[in-house]
């Protein structure tokens, strides 16, 4: 069964995303932004090509100028508006240029220049932002005495700040998720094995006209503790916990990060129904801190405080933004706050996924939730709504 697609204006979409990018661009001084990130690809123009193969090897790279003509290097495709020329690259990679990869920087440079001269944009007046490029890409730019800055910080702004045309967007993603999760839970038997039972998801994901999904979580029995434990051939068991988190770049391009822990065809034990108890208490506790205008340092100080037994296994924060992808901000636990920690405040209709992993040091299993939820200005609104109950699926 396949859940039926909103009736979403794409073209108006990606318009949106690259206007709104653009303010950001220009709020921050920035005249032109390369960008090689596929995501933000996909946010300022809508082209999705290649993601996976992007990630590790940016041979593409997209030429964003405050006002003027939007152009892709490496890609080719004539079905969106927002790309106005698609051409040639000359990527700073190992793979497109071989070892030495001067020759190739100075190419890419002279590909900036052009997109600042068709912009009308005069090169030794202009500042660049760029998102990622090798060491010899910035010793070129530095050599042709062009001022560089980092734009990464700027566009993930631009994405935190959610536009109102994004939102049916991001709700099929979750719906779709979810229908994945059910299915998941469904077929949940003894004998399935991780792997089989997490293909599923991506299934249903691909189904729908979905991306990818960023890490293989999912594990059991006591695979479930410590956290991170990847998905494998390892055959479930009667009683044993199941826990999962989708990680899913869902239609559209937009992510549902939704996690679940259910147990396997039999009742829960009281140790089984005690964690699971612990972790839906902190993702009550630490969605009641939400607002608009809360610090992210005072929502860290105030998370729920655990025992001491589970502090050492807890998750890698407690909450994080959520777009296209995760995104900013992601806010640390208090015990992480010296070494990767971040000010700054939520704005209204930021999007979280609201985290809690419990598991003991030296114990067996462990709990994995996550909630998706948006902060209004009204109050915090939940996107992710399947059940988060623990009991098995019969």
């Amino acid at each position: 069964m396949l859940i039926p697609a909103p009736d979403i204006d794409e073209t108006a979409l990606c318009h949106a995303r690259l206007d709104h990018l653009r303010s950001h661009l220009e709020d921050a001084g920035i005249d032109l932004c390369v960008i090689t990130n596929p995501v933000n690809i996909r946010y300022a123009t809508g082209y999705r090509g290649y993601a996976a193969f992007q990630s590790r090897i940016p041979s593409q790279y997209l030429l964003v100028p405050v006002s003027g003509p939007v152009v892709l290097h490496g890609a080719y495709t004539d079905e969106l508006a927002t790309i106005d020329r698609c051409t040639t690259a000359h990527s700073v990679t190992g793979f497109d240029a071989g070892l030495d990869l001067a020759e190739a920087a100075n190419r890419f440079v002279a590909d900036v220049r052009a997109a600042l001269h068709d912009a009308g944009i005069g090169a030794e007046d202009a500042c660049i932002g760029i998102e990622r490029t090798t060491p010899s890409g910035f010793e070129a730019l530095a050599q042709a005495a062009m001022t560089v800055v980092d734009a990464e910080p700027t566009i993930e702004l631009a994405r935190s700040r959610k536009l109102p045309i994004e939102l049916p967007a991001m709700h099929h993603a979750i719906a779709v998720a979810e229908h994945g999760i059910a299915t998941m839970h469904a077929s949940l038997r003894p004998s399935i094995t991780e792997n089989q039972l997490f293909s599923l998801l991506h299934k249903v994901n691909i189904e729908h006209d979905g991306d990818w999904i960023d890490g293989r979580m999912l594990c059991s029995g006591p695979r479930t503790n410590p956290w991170y434990q990847e998905a494998s051939h390892r055959q479930i068991g009667a009683g044993e916990l199941v826990a999962f988190d989708t990680d899913m770049i869902g239609p559209f391009g937009y992510c549902a990060d939704i996690s679940r822990t259910w147990v396997c065809a039999s009742e829960p034990t009281p140790d089984q129904r005690d964690l699971h108890a612990r972790a839906v208490e902190e993702i009550e506790h630490n969605t009641g801190l939400l607002r608009v205008g809360a610090s992210f340092a005072e929502l860290s100080q105030a998370t729920l405080r655990h025992p001491e037994r589970f502090i050492a296994n807890r998750y890698a924060c407690a909450f994080h933004g959520v777009g296209m992808s995760d995104e900013y901000p992601k806010i640390a636990y208090p015990d992480d706050w010296h070494w990767t920690g971040y000010d700054g405040e939520l704005e209204d209709g930021t999007i979280l996924s609201v985290e809690s992993y419990v598991g003991a040091s030296g114990q067996s299993e462990g709990v994995k939730l996550e909630q998706m939820v948006q902060v209004t200005a009204s109050g915090v609104v939940a996107l992710s709504s399947y059940p988060i109950g623990l009991a098995p699926n019969t």
